[in-house]
């Protein structure tokens, strides 16, 4: 599919397209749900990358702590 067809159905110009596919912009949660239904994609894995990737960017710069408050979490998230 071409790039231009995949930013109209976003409601973005291609060059903000672009830029997510090359990784210069992250993509809204409301955007990876689209391109999952446009491309016919399982929207609980393009979601599950997309949530890694948000992460990944806000423990960037906590290295030391990053994977302890990973844990975290994850324990927080087993006990709801």
């Amino acid at each position: 599919m071409p790039q231009r067809q995949l930013a109209v159905a976003l409601n973005i110009d291609t060059a903000t397209y672009c830029k997510i596919e090359k990784g210069d912009r992250r993509a809204k949660r409301e955007q990876v749900e689209t391109i999952a239904f446009v491309l016919n994609a399982d929207k609980n894995v393009l979601l599950s990358q997309w949530l890694a990737d948000q992460l990944l960017v806000t423990l960037a710069d906590e290295k030391a702590i990053a994977e302890m408050a990973l844990k975290i979490a994850q324990q927080t998230l087993k006990q709801k």
